[in-house]
């Protein structure tokens, strides 16, 4: 089971909106997560939309842009991130670093450059324990990589297999 697919079965808000969400946080988190969010929205490319989803704040491609949606659950848009507030951490999914190796493989050759850190990092999570540890401007460039086509032409190649 993915990282991913894990959180949406253990850890849910109940938040409808990303504003609403980021009121329930401790003022810690709030910055954190406030700041992934942030950057996120400052470098997401075109088509993709802000939606609170599986209880977290996720970025996805709209069924508008994507019919068949998400094959787990078609009823839901394609996701490719979310960000979230966990009881030890602060979650960032990015389903593209587990699905696109070569973009897993840049992200682990920039993090030392961007980061004191080690790199906490599952199948398609990034975990940090505050917002002292989040190398921003590496994960802006991270969301900035994979554009709405180059994802639905990844995720299509993944599910087919």
């Amino acid at each position: 089971m993915s990282d991913f697919h894990y959180f949406h079965k253990h850890m849910k808000s109940k938040a409808l909106t990303p504003e609403e969400y980021l009121s329930e946080l401790s003022e810690d988190r709030k910055i954190a997560v406030g700041g992934l969010r942030e950057v996120i929205l400052e470098n997401l490319p075109n088509g993709f939309r802000e939606v609170m989803s599986y209880g977290m704040i996720g970025y996805v491609i709209p069924h508008e842009l994507y019919p068949p949606g998400y094959h787990c659950d078609p009823r839901q848009p394609l996701p490719l991130m979310s960000i979230a507030s966990q009881k030890n951490f602060i979650a960032f999914y990015h389903m593209g670093i587990y699905a696109i190796p070569e973009l897993q493989d840049w992200f682990k050759t920039q993090y030392p450059k961007h980061s004191s850190y080690r790199l906490d990092m599952g199948k398609s999570c990034i975990r940090f324990k505050g917002a002292d540890q989040i190398p921003y401007a590496l994960i802006g460039s991270l969301v900035s990589k994979v554009s709405v086509q180059y994802w639905i032409s990844v995720y299509e190649s993944v599910i087919k297999k």
